[in-house]
């Protein structure tokens, strides 16, 4: 099934690698007008941009830590000052940085909470007073297997990926009187550059625990947000949409 999302106002974070520029790609494919953050890949971000501008995309781009508030505030406010409306927000950023426990450091810890969990907090903060006064709008969060059946070496990343579905179910509370939807997309195990860092056990456990016997594509998780995002998702909120191939059962 395909979604016509012409017309909406997209803001995804993260959008210029891996998942979130098959989230970004698939938005626009689907006729929307798409802005997205990227913190350091410029000539990524604008690999992006240009292909899609080719087949006729509305496009937006801004460079910026989503850890930090004032990034945030500039994305949506530079949507909105060119656009008017936003319609439908992705926080995809995210990042690891794993290790034991025992030899963690406190430094890591910080960076994976700020950039996974403290950026979801960040953007949806800015989204909310528009999204409020428009008495609609659409918000997923990435989270992920790991946040909800934990994983060894990850404690940081899983208690960031956790936080956002607690975050995200109470969120949805907050603004189901005025029409707005949050859920949440947790993708299992999916090739991308950020997983390619895993250790090959890691990925091994992973990959056997998959009962459809394969990993997924950064299309099979962008096929789930533009469904939670489109008109077809109107009666779910507060959902969180596993896309692991049976792996969390």
């Amino acid at each position: 099934m395909s979604f016509d999302l012409t017309g909406k106002n997209v803001l995804v974070t993260g959008g210029s690698r891996g998942i979130g520029r098959a989230i970004v790609e698939s938005f626009a494919r689907a006729g929307a007008r798409v802005a997205f953050t990227y913190r350091s890949s410029t000539e990524l971000a604008e690999s992006v941009k240009s292909e899609m501008e080719k087949i006729g995309a509305e496009m937006l781009s801004f460079r910026g830590d989503a850890a930090e508030m004032a990034a945030a505030d500039e994305a949506v406010g530079g949507l909105l000052d060119e656009w008017g409306t936003l319609d439908v927000l992705v926080n995809n950023a995210g990042m690891t940085k794993d290790g034991l426990m025992l030899r963690m450091r406190e430094e890591d810890w910080d960076a994976v909470i700020s950039t996974n969990l403290k950026s979801v907090f960040n953007f949806c903060k800015a989204a909310y007073r528009p999204m409020m006064k428009q008495r609609a709008g659409k918000i997923v969060n990435l989270s992920s297997v790991v946040g909800v059946i934990g994983n060894p070496g990850q404690t940081n990343y899983a208690a960031s990926k956790a936080g956002i579905i607690g975050f995200s179910k109470s969120l949805a509370k907050e603004l189901g009187s005025r029409s707005i939807n949050v859920n949440v997309v947790a993708p299992g195990y999916v090739e991308t550059e950020m997983t390619a860092s895993l250790p090959d056990v890691a990925r091994d456990a992973m990959l056997n625990a998959v009962v459809l016997g394969r990993p997924a594509t950064p299309q099979d998780v962008s096929n789930a947000v533009l469904f939670l995002s489109s008109s077809a998702a109107d009666y779910i909120t507060g959902h969180v949409l596993h896309v692991d191939g049976g792996l969390a059962m």
